[in-house]
């Protein structure tokens, strides 16, 4: 489940007063009715969600076990916690269908663990967890196209005898055996550690900022030279391959190859393979029985 901060989708500070939040809530309420955004499903969540942390911020009661639960447990932002692990024990059909899970969880009427669990928080942490949280670090694969790009991935952490599922966002250009870290997110509120593996790609070999990728000539387009298409993690490009390209010959083209967190961009190289075609047509064994009669080249001597 993610924890919601009421604060800032209401744009305001833990300390700010009933009439800040009030004032707060009135702005942005206007701006995001229904009324005044027709059909738009962005704006419809927007203002349900600015409801839903007035309907705690504004409630003297309800703020203050929202805040003891936040400070308890070093929530941050979109952060996911699983309910049961914390002494939450579902709802019932009596929550109101408007408000989030997260919501109907806290304050939700069938919540029967919830004088327990506001009434054990202590400065250092909460009744019945452990004093200190437990750092866990673990792996992630991820695809070279995805590392490069950037991407936001749902995984499963397996911590103990328990899994647990979280979101992790992927910044564009990260490079393998670095980590993640997710506040919060480790054994009893440690943080979680998540090292990069970026899987082998099938198209292309990472070599620091550097991409290489094999591309595969005919012995007549490696003589004569060929425009060809190859691909990059940007789309594809065209390339021109000179005349008397030899076999492992190498085609550097600048600034197309990875990318990293600082916008530092590599080189694609392209390595070229001369194939042989499998099998030959009558012509194409005359022509080459031409060639042989006449050609003065000795690859031995």
């Amino acid at each position: 489940m993610q924890y919601k901060d009421y604060y800032q989708i209401l744009g305001v500070k833990k300390g700010s007063s009933q009439g800040e939040i009030k004032s707060a809530y009135r702005k942005l309420a206007k701006k995001y009715h229904p009324d005044a955004n027709p059909n738009n499903k962005e704006a419809e969540e927007r203002f349900k969600s600015i409801n839903e942390a007035y309907e705690v911020l504004g409630d003297e009661e309800k703020r203050k076990k929202y805040d003891q639960f936040a400070s308890g447990y070093n929530f941050e932002h979109g952060s996911n916690f699983d309910p049961s692990q914390f002494g939450f024990g579902g709802y019932s059909s009596s929550n109101r269908g408007d408000f989030s899970d997260f919501f109907n969880t806290i304050f939700g009427s069938g919540n029967v663990h919830m004088q327990d669990l506001f009434g054990g928080f202590s400065q250092g942490g909460c009744r019945g967890c452990s004093p200190k949280g437990q750092d866990v670090e673990t792996k992630i694969d991820i695809t070279l196209k995805d590392a490069y790009q950037g991407i936001t991935k749902n995984i499963s952490i397996k911590m103990g005898s328990q899994k647990k599922s979280v979101s992790v966002k992927i910044p564009s250009g990260i490079l393998p055996g670095k980590k993640i870290k997710l506040k919060g997110q480790g054994k009893n509120g440690g943080d979680l550690y998540l090292k990069v593996n970026i899987v082998e790609s099938k198209d292309f070999e990472l070599k620091g900022l550097d991409l290489y990728t094999v591309l595969d000539l005919t012995p007549w387009e490696a003589a004569f030279g060929v425009e060809v298409i190859v691909p990059t993690l940007t789309g594809k490009v065209k390339v021109k391959v000179p005349a008397n390209m030899q076999p492992d010959g190498k085609i550097k083209i600048s600034k197309k190859g990875y990318k990293d967190l600082k916008g530092e961009a590599g080189d694609l190289y392209i390595k070229t393979r001369i194939i042989n075609p499998p099998t030959l047509t009558n012509e194409e064994i005359q022509l080459y029985e031409k060639l042989r009669e006449v050609s003065q080249f000795q690859p031995r001597n």
